[in-house]
């Protein structure tokens, strides 16, 4: 009797050579608000090359294929969560989850018991994804654009 084999799952820590990789997975994820902005997301124009040396960026991978990423920025008191990046046809299998469960644990391996994020008003779906996650909105400010930019937090257990 053969056996479906489930592909092989895996976070792996992006370097210099993962920058196109960061990009494109970013891109892909991020597209589909340009027209309700009517400019790129941050997320989209971001110095990747800058960002895998300076910030924690974690790959994940199905059956050695990235298909998903979170980056983050270590703060005094909490983790900043500053990209979360899913290819656009793996959206809707719970992996999203699966990356905000992975800045938890990051969190505690650094001591840190708040996660904090921040996303663009008009990114409904994310406001609602992260709410239904535990975030709660604590603060909006006023974006360049003209939008507004929505902070959120949720606290992480030990």
């Amino acid at each position: 009797m053969a056996m479906h084999a489930i592909p092989k799952q895996s976070f792996r820590r992006a370097t210099s050579g993962d920058v196109g990789t960061v990009r494109e997975i970013t891109r892909a994820a991020y597209s589909k608000w340009v027209p309700v902005i009517g400019r790129e997301p941050k997320p989209m124009i971001a110095d990747y090359e800058q960002a895998v040396v300076d910030h924690v960026i974690d790959i994940y991978e199905q059956g050695g294929l990235p298909i998903a990423l979170i980056e983050l920025i270590p703060k005094p008191s909490y983790l900043l969560i500053e990209n979360v990046a899913v290819l656009p046809d793996r959206h809707g299998n719970g992996i999203g989850g699966l990356l905000l469960e992975r800045a938890e644990t990051i969190a505690r391996s650094l001591g840190l018991s708040e996660l904090r994020l921040y996303t663009n008003a008009m990114f409904a779906t994310n406001i609602t994804f992260y709410a239904r996650r535990g975030f709660e909105e604590f603060m909006r400010e006023p974006h360049a654009s003209g939008s507004e930019v929505v902070h959120m937090k949720k606290s992480v257990g030990p």
